[in-house]
């Protein structure tokens, strides 16, 4: 769809108009990042510095963002990360990242980072985790995003657990008030049943 600007009509009117009318999926967004651990990359013990994964981490889910925006996002918060195991020297380290649900302005983003020795063919798990990023205009101000349709069952799972988990992140950066998290509650506190 190409927008012709009108001068009688607002660029934002225009952007909403059309911000209604488009739903994503999750394969839409699905950005890989490649990366191969250089000395430059490594601490004392010749292992990935976490703070440079975390970076590439924020590149890769941001890419997967404006992929599912189509617009400039910025990263609003980080969820844990805990590292399951050392990244080495001469690894791959591989980032997969997708939109996992939209809100009215933000999307959330799970991450699977994966290392790799290719010489010897051994890949594991190193990380996952959670990013959520805001999607501005050119002003800076925020702006709709497109929903998400889930496709698959894991897809479903991830797109459910993403109102708790951003209950959660609300309750911890002070914006919302724990007695206000239902979908958490339900977790804790769940209907009694006759």
């Amino acid at each position: 769809m190409l927008l012709v600007p009108c001068p009688f009509i607002s660029q934002k009117f225009i952007f909403a108009q059309t911000m209604t009318l488009i739903s994503k999926t999750a394969k839409e967004s699905f950005t890989v990042m490649n990366e191969l651990i250089l000395p430059n990359d490594t601490n004392t013990l010749h292992n990935l510095m976490g703070g440079r994964l975390l970076h590439w981490m924020d590149i890769a889910a941001a890419i997967s963002a404006q992929k599912h925006c189509n617009r400039i996002v910025v990263t609003a918060s980080v969820d844990n990360v805990s590292f399951q195991h050392p990244i080495k020297l001469g690894d791959v380290v591989t980032i997969e990242a997708k939109v996992s649900r939209a809100f009215t302005t933000s999307v959330e983003v799970r991450l699977d980072v994966w290392a790799e020795n290719i010489p010897s063919g051994a890949r594991q798990k190193s990380n996952e985790a959670y990013y959520t990023f805001v999607a501005v205009d050119q002003s800076g101000n925020t702006i709709p995003v497109p929903e998400l349709k889930p496709e698959t069952e894991e897809e479903q799972v991830l797109f459910d657990g993403a109102l708790r988990r951003r209950q959660l992140r609300l309750i911890l950066g002070g914006k919302m008030k724990p007695d206000e998290a239902t979908e958490l509650k339900a977790l804790f506190f769940p209907e009694k049943q006759n």
